[in-house]
């Protein structure tokens, strides 16, 4: 004999109203996390500049020690550096920078002069030139060969956010990255 008793199933799944919730805090959450995630995006590249700068510079200081050469490092633009031995008449062109992401050479107004106070006049800042020589024991200096120290901002423009600073000591070569995080340089 055949059991006659009704059979009910126990169906599990899920309602309309709780994909709707879950549909709702998932959107929420994407509206949360998104306008986040595009400002790290920001300051990664800001930062990825600063230290391209930063590597660049230090470069140029480590072969003229170790090439016993003068490395003559050129800001050219508003986005490029040129990194050239010089070996007396002859020059060659070791390394090219090109800041991508609409970073440039960059000063916001309002900004304070970073930690090690070279001055704040101008995007890059050595006291004048925008060219500048690595020598053989590790100093920057002008075409004097006077010691100059100074400092290279960066950003994107109208973003003071992306404001970054690469300080270099004149009579040591000693190199330091800076970020701007709104209220100091850290």
């Amino acid at each position: 004999m055949r059991d006659s008793r009704l059979h009910v199933s126990n169906a599990s799944g899920f309602t309309l109203l709780e994909i709707l919730i879950v549909v709702a805090i998932m959107g929420l959450m994407m509206a949360i996390a998104v306008p986040s995630v595009r400002t790290e995006i920001i300051d990664a590249r800001a930062n990825a500049a600063m230290w391209q700068v930063h590597a660049q510079l230090q470069a140029a200081r480590d072969w003229a020690m170790t090439q016993r050469r003068t490395m003559e490092v050129q800001f050219n633009g508003t986005n490029q550096i040129l990194v050239i031995r010089v070996d007396g008449a002859v020059r060659t062109t070791l390394a090219t920078l090109v800041f991508t992401n609409g970073m440039q050479y960059q000063l916001f107004a309002g900004l304070p002069d970073t930690p090690d106070a070279f001055g704040a006049g101008r995007a890059i800042n050595f006291g004048g030139p925008t060219t500048v020589w690595f020598l053989a024991d590790g100093s920057l200096s002008d075409a004097n060969n006077v010691p100059v120290s100074g400092t290279v901002f960066l950003g994107i423009p109208d973003q003071s956010l992306t404001a970054r600073a690469v300080t270099v000591l004149g009579p040591t070569g000693r190199i330091q990255g800076y970020r701007w995080d709104g209220s100091a340089w850290r």
